[in-house]
């Protein structure tokens, strides 16, 4: 990897997300030498990849290069590299460009889409949590439009119109509310000779509400909303399989559908050499103490959504968000200070600032610690948090501006296909 010897105690990272981000920048200046690993040189801002995949933002102005993140950061090094397995008797990685030794692990990895084992689900369905998915998810949704156009068979067309998003929590909902704001101010004018009244957008909930994490106000005004928007909210139901076409579920509901888009749920993304079954908890997440230490090991960390810990507040482990994950690696930083300058460690307390989710144009639902309140006040609200995380002025500008402007235009302008996506399975049936 070719990174220099150092008499400071060398610390890796693996994981250029929220909190691997946040634990760098919180150790600089410090005695000690900090490499960062990621498969990727970009910080995605997940929460807006819904708005990568319905048009509404280039790619570009949510991901912001990490080296750019950490320029000028002393002893602090980067590297493009897959993490393939971790020795934790002789503290070394391997990784698809080689080994390095560490003095103190972070495992930082997040999560990816939990398709809970379901096969047909996971070939035929899209996952909403990477860049490249976004990308294929949008594509797919305009190429169903472009295939409906030349289609004469009015079940076929229809299947292609026909949306379901399978999950109901926040990012269930902001795709519904943007698909529906799509179908409703978009599609008409884009597609004047398709009956796109025809279209369908079903969101499947397997519990009582959407939204379950938040309060019962923000679940029953956010349903609303959805509503209103011409969303089918379908709860208690769940999906238990997919064949490209025909959505199955445990009732007797089915749909037709060329695009199911799963946000039913996630699980942590672990490293061989610390996937031992009881070194994790549920959803794959490594057991960590109140220090962010995984069980067994002092020289090993855990933060974000790859960490379970487990508290009084949170039995379950901390919201898999970005909020916990970033608390985490500034908590982490200043542990590690410490501990690399004999000090003892402080133990880490989430500090809850409250959850959002944003349902369309002027809709929005905000749950804070004293106060609850939904509407355009929660929508400005929204928009000015998301703005103010965005890492990068230029981003904060760009997504700012493309809001202003789809905001009076009622328009999403980068309905791009840059690149075709089509699944084995369509390609096959054609064939």
């Amino acid at each position: 990897m070719n990174i220099p010897q150092s008499s400071f105690p060398r610390i890796i990272i693996i994981g250029g997300g929220f909190g691997g981000i946040a634990l760098a920048k919180k150790l600089s200046g410090k005695d000690v030498q900090v490499l960062l690993l990621d498969k990727h040189n970009y910080h995605t801002f997940q929460p807006l990849l819904y708005q990568v995949s319905t048009g509404g933002l280039e790619p570009d102005s949510i991901a912001y290069p990490i080296r750019k993140v950490l320029q000028g950061y002393p002893n602090f090094y980067f590297r493009l590299a897959e993490v393939m397995q971790i020795d934790t008797e002789k503290r070394r990685l391997e990784t698809n460009i080689g080994g390095i030794a560490y003095d103190y692990l972070v495992v930082a990895t997040g999560s990816q889409t939990n398709f809970f084992g379901n096969k047909n689900i996971e070939s035929y369905g899209m996952a909403m949590k990477t860049v490249p998915q976004s990308l294929n998810l949008r594509s797919l949704i305009l190429e169903n439009f472009e295939q409906a156009l030349l289609t004469d068979d009015l079940h076929e067309r229809d299947a292609l119109m026909n949306f379901v998003i399978v999950g109901g929590g926040p990012t269930g909902v902001e795709l519904a509310g943007a698909l529906a704001e799509i179908k409703k101010g978009i599609l008409p004018k884009d597609y004047p000779d398709l009956d796109t009244r025809r279209a369908q957008i079903n969101l499947v909930q397997g519990s009582d509400r959407i939204l379950p994490a938040m309060s019962e106000v923000a679940s029953k005004k956010a349903e609303r909303f959805l509503e209103k928007l011409g969303v089918n909210v379908w709860k208690n139901i769940r999906v238990s399989d997919y064949d490209g076409k025909q959505v199955t579920t445990n009732t007797d509901t089915s749909f037709e559908a060329c695009t199911l888009v799963w946000a039913a749920g996630v699980k942590a993304v672990s490293i061989k050499g610390l996937d031992a079954e009881e070194l994790l908890s549920r959803g794959s997440r490594l057991k960590v103490n109140n220090l962010h230490q995984v069980e067994g090991f002092e020289e090993i960390f855990a933060i974000g959504d790859v960490a379970q810990m487990e508290t009084e507040e949170f039995p379950y482990g901390h919201p898999m968000m970005a909020q916990p994950a970033m608390q985490q690696g500034e908590s982490l930083g200043e542990n590690l200070a410490r501990l690399v300058e004999g000090k003892s460690m402080k133990p880490f307390k989430y500090k809850d600032k409250g959850s959002m989710a944003t349902v369309g144009r002027n809709k929005a639902v905000v749950d804070l610690k004293k106060f609850k309140f939904q509407g355009v006040f929660a929508w400005y609200v929204w928009m000015f948090v998301h703005l103010y995380f965005l890492i990068g002025f230029r981003n904060r500008v760009v997504v700012f501006i493309n809001w202003v402007y789809n905001y009076i235009k009622f328009d999403r302008e980068a309905r791009l296909i840059i690149r075709p996506f089509k699944k084995e399975y369509q390609i096959s049936k054609k064939a």
